[in-house]
C-alpha cells in the first residue's frame, strides 16, 4: 500500500514537471527588416550585413523561405499575428485602425493557460494591449533616440503619452526585455514579444554603427533604374526611391533632425545619378539600423544562455513584412511583390527542431499564433484562420498550402488597393484601385488592371505577363482559384471580374 501511495505521489509530481516543461516562447520582431538585408537569404547585400545573432539562430534552427504576410503594412500585419485572422476578420485593415482590447488574441490564450506574458517595444495598435501581464510599448511608431514608452501606469490611447528614456530605442527594448526576464517566475513558462522599431524609416542607428560599411559602394539591384513602369507592364507608379531624395533634401534645407547623415544634396546630378546616390545612402542607413537589432539579438541570446533559459525556449526572429531596397526603383512595402510581402523568419528550439534546415512551404503570418499554441500544447480557437506549421519544421510529411491569398486595402493613387493569389510558381494580382470607404484611403479611384508573374522564369517579377497568350491557361486557372481562396477566407467584399 505504501509503495502504491509513493507511485501516485511520483506520478503527480511528474505531471507537475511536465506542466513546467512547457516551452518558453520568445518572439522577436522588427519593423520592415526585409530578407534582402538579413544576409542568410543570399542576395547582393549579403556580404555587408552585420548578422551575428541572426546567424546563431540560423545555425541552431530552421529558416522559412516562403512565409508571407496577408497585408503588407505594419498595423494590419501585427494584428494578424496576434489574432490569427485576415484584416477583413479582425477589422484592422489600414494604418489608422486599432485592435480593440476585447479582441481574442494569442497572448490572452497563453496567459489563461499559465504563461507569463509580456510585450516590449513597438505596439502600433492604438488601444491598450490586452492579454499581457506586462507591457512597455512605444506610442505609435515611436522615436529612435530618447523614446517614450507607455506602461499600465501611464497609458493613453493613440499616439500620445508615455515616459521618456535616454538611449537608442533598440538598446532600450533589448535591455528592457532582459530586465523582465530577470523577474519572471521560473516555475512558469513565459511568452515574450520583443518588438524593435528598427528598421522603419528614417532608418536611424546608434553612434557605434555610424562607420559600418564606410566607403563601400553597394551593389545595385538589376531593376533599380526602372524609371517607367510601363516598360515592365505595370500600370502604377509605386513609391519610388526619389521619395527619399525629396525628404532628405527638404530636411537639409529646413535643418530638421529627423534623418541621420544629413546634409544631403543632389545638385547637378542627372536622373540616374540622383537615384544611385539616394540608393547608396538608403542602403547604408538601413544596414546600420539593422545592425542595432542584431546587436540586441546577441545580447538577449547571451542572457538566455547564461541564465539557463535557452534550453527550453522557442526563439523566433522575424519582421512584420518585407521592404523594397531599390528593386523596381521602389522603397517602402505594401505590394504583393516578393520583396514586400515575404517575411523573413528563423526559429530555434534544438530540443525539438532540426538545426540548419530550410523549408519553402507556402505559409502565412496568420499561422504564427497557431504555431505558438501548438508548442504550448493548446488547441487553437475556431476564430483562428491559420494552421500550425510545427510538423513542417520537424519532418518531411508536410501540411502546406497550394495557394496563398493576399489583400492590401489602403488605397492610394500611386499604390492602388489590390488583392492576389500566389502558388509555388505563379502569381496573379488584381489592382482594383478603390478605397471602398475604409479608413486612411484615397477617395479617387484608379483604373483596375491585372498582373501576372511567372516566378520560375521571372523570379524578380520584372515583367507583367498578363497579356502573354502562352500563359492563358495558367492565368485562367489562377483566376478561378483566386475566387475560391477569397471566399474560403470569408472575404466577401468586392466581386472579382473576368480578365479582359
Amino acid at each position: 500500500m505504501k509503495k502504491v501511495s509513493l507511485l501516485i505521489i511520483f506520478f503527480l509530481l511528474s505531471c507537475g514537471n511536465i506542466t513546467k516543461q512547457k516551452p518558453n516562447i520568445l518572439f522577436i520582431m522588427s519593423d520592415d527588416h526585409t530578407s534582402q538585408s538579413w544576409g542568410i537569404y543570399g542576395g547582393i547585400l549579403q556580404d555587408y550585413v552585420k548578422n551575428d545573432g541572426i546567424k546563431r539562430l540560423e545555425k541552431s534552427g530552421v529558416v522559412l523561405e516562403n512565409l508571407f504576410c496577408t497585408n503588407s503594412i505594419c498595423v494590419p500585419s501585427r494584428a494578424s499575428i496576434l489574432t490569427g485572422q485576415y484584416s477583413h476578420k479582425n477589422g484592422v485593415y489600414n494604418l489608422p485602425d486599432a485592435l480593440h482590447p476585447d479582441s481574442l488574441n494569442v497572448a490572452k490564450i497563453l496567459k489563461i493557460n499559465g504563461y507569463q506574458t509580456s510585450i516590449i517595444g513597438k505596439w502600433h495598435l492604438k488601444k491598450e494591449p490586452s492579454g499581457f501581464d506586462y507591457y512597455k510599448v512605444l506610442p505609435g511608431q515611436g522615436l529612435y533616440n530618447n523614446p517614450f514608452f507607455k506602461t499600465k501606469n501611464n497609458w493613453e490611447d493613440g499616439y500620445r503619452g508615455g515616459k521618456q528614456e535616454n538611449g537608442f530605442s533598440a538598446d532600450i527594448i533589448g535591455n528592457s526585455s532582459i530586465e523582465w526576464l530577470k523577474k519572471i517566475d521560473n516555475d512558469k513558462p513565459f511568452f515574450l514579444m520583443t518588438h524593435f522599431k528598427a528598421t522603419h524609416e528614417p532608418f536611424d542607428y546608434p553612434e557605434r554603427n555610424k562607420n559600418l560599411n564606410k566607403g563601400v559602394f553597394f551593389p545595385e539591384p538589376s531593376s533599380l533604374y526602372e524609371f517607367d513602369p510601363e516598360e515592365s507592364g505595370r500600370k502604377h507608379i509605386g513609391q519610388v526611391v526619389e521619395n527619399l531624395t525629396d525628404r532628405w533634401v527638404s530636411a537639409t534645407i529646413n535643418n530638421t533632425a529627423r534623418y541621420p547623415g544629413m546634409p544631403f544634396s543632389v545638385d547637378n546630378l542627372d536622373r540616374k545619378e540622383t537615384r544611385s546616390k539616394t540608393y547608396q545612402k538608403f542602403i547604408g542607413d538601413f544596414l546600420k539600423s539593422g545592425a542595432a537589432i542584431d546587436d540586441n539579438i546577441v545580447k538577449i541570446l547571451d542572457y538566455l544562455e547564461s541564465s539557463g533559459l535557452i534550453d527550453n525556449t522557442v526563439i523566433i526572429y522575424t519582421s512584420d513584412q518585407g521592404y523594397f531596397l531599390g528593386e523596381h526603383g521602389y522603397m517602402d512595402k505594401r505590394w504583393f511583390y516578393e520583396e514586400s510581402a515575404r517575411m523573413p523568419f528563423v526559429i530555434s528550439y534544438p530540443k525539438e527542431l532540426p538545426k540548419g534546415k530550410r523549408i519553402d512551404d507556402l505559409l502565412l503570418n496568420i499561422d504564427i499564433p497557431s504555431l505558438f499554441l501548438d508548442f504550448a500544447d493548446i488547441e487553437q480557437p475556431k476564430s483562428f484562420q491559420g494552421f500550425s506549421f510545427k510538423e513542417n519544421l520537424i519532418s518531411n510529411e508536410l501540411k502546406s498550402r497550394k495557394y496563398i491569398y493576399y489583400r492590401y486595402w489602403q488605397h492610394d493613387i500611386k499604390r492602388p488597393a489590390h488583392l492576389g493569389i500566389r502558388s509555388k510558381n505563379y502569381k496573379l494580382i488584381y489592382n482594383y484601385g478603390d478605397g471602398l470607404g475604409k479608413s486612411g484611403t484615397n477617395k479617387i479611384k484608379t483604373e483596375p488592371n491585372w498582373e501576372f508573374y511567372d516566378l520560375i522564369n521571372d523570379p524578380s517579377e520584372n515583367f507583367n505577363s498578363i497579356d502573354n497568350p502562352d500563359y492563358k491557361k495558367i492565368i485562367d486557372e489562377l483566376h478561378k482559384q483566386l475566387i475560391i481562396e477569397k471566399n474560403k477566407t470569408e472575404d466577401l467584399e468586392l466581386e472579382i471580374p473576368q480578365i479582359s
